[in-house]
């Protein structure tokens, strides 16, 4: 059954699909001994594909890995300022696995890893609209700040679906709020609360979808259970 390309290469847990696509453009991919193009499909097990002249590994076991990620590391595994990244939590895992949507470095919590491009695809996609649930401790609190916290704001020129805001505790200006959200906008709660003239001091990613944090320590990993994983599908 042919595939696009850019599917076939992220299968292989080699790199991700948008990664893939960068290859395919720069003339990398051949399929049959002729360069490949974006958009060109393939079938992976009648068709000779080639990256850089050599074939694609065989595909790897799939591997779904939960993540308590602490704060300092970034989510971007080929980062320029050269900081330290999740890859480096997970690196005994035993393969190459890829993070499944974004925690920005100064967060913690909950972080999907996978080598299965297809599922972190399915995962991401806006129309799954898997509900993530944030522990978030403020500084700027006041009386008006749960209401102001709650709007469906605009971001990037897209209006939010109403957030659903939990009030744990307050104690003079700060406050700590459980927050879940339907979409996953950059650093968007983050964003929500300076709209709502609010400072984040921590923010912790506690659950995603049906999937919970639980009591995973912090900086480790754990192997998603085979029913965890069949809900995210």
């Amino acid at each position: 059954m042919k595939e696009r390309l850019q599917k076939i290469i992220s299968a292989r847990g080699i790199t991700s699909r948008r990664k893939a696509e960068e290859w395919i453009a720069q003339g990398r991919v051949t399929v049959n001994g002729m360069v490949a193009a974006l958009g060109d499909a393939a079938d992976p097990d009648m068709d000779e594909i080639l990256l850089d002249g050599k074939p694609l590994p065989s595909g790897q076991e799939k591997v779904y890995i939960m993540l308590h990620k602490p704060r300092g590391y970034v989510t971007t595994l080929s980062d320029e300022k050269g900081r330290d990244n999740v890859a480096q939590l997970v690196a005994d895992c035993g393969t190459r696995v890829y993070p499944v949507g974004r925690l920005d470095m100064d967060s913690e919590g909950l972080l999907l890893l996978t080598n299965d491009g297809s599922f972190a695809n399915r995962v991401m996609h806006p129309g799954e609209e898997v509900d993530k649930t944030y522990e978030v401790t403020v500084r700027g609190y006041h009386e008006a700040s749960p209401a102001l916290l709650s709007r469906p704001i605009e971001l990037d020129g897209y209006r939010i679906r109403k957030p659903q805001v939990k009030l744990l505790r307050s104690d003079g200006d700060r406050a700590k709020f459980l927050v879940t959200i339907h979409e996953g906008r950059n650093r968007q709660v983050r964003r929500m609360c300076d709209a709502a003239g609010m400072t984040v001091l921590r923010l912790r990613r506690i659950s995603e979808g049906a999937l919970q944090l639980g009591t995973l320590p912090l900086g480790k990993w754990r192997y998603l259970t085979e029913e965890e994983i069949a809900r995210l599908k």
